[in-house]
């Protein structure tokens, strides 16, 4: 399942980093939580944070789509989170 979470790590990175201004505050991680499910966790810098969420939160809305989507097969639970 390794392989799964950097995956989607990666695909999420792939999909912020274009948005963002500040590269280098950009920290994302994805780890298996206890229950078997995935979380990936995204940090930005401050004065990006709106537009990682979007207007009404379409943004993040879909980042956490796509990551459910590419988990889809393999049956895991993804959450995606924007943590300030």
């Amino acid at each position: 399942m390794a392989d799964l979470t950097e995956d989607l790590a990666g695909l999420t990175d792939a999909i912020v980093r274009p948005l963002i201004d500040e590269h280098d505050a950009l920290d994302i991680t994805a780890a298996e939580t206890e229950d078997g499910n995935i979380m990936v966790e995204i940090r930005v810098a401050a004065d990006d944070a709106g537009k990682v969420i979007g207007r009404q939160g379409r943004v993040i809305k879909s980042i956490r789509t796509l990551a459910r989507a590419a988990a889809s097969k393999s049956g895991k639970l993804v959450d995606v989170e924007l943590i300030d």
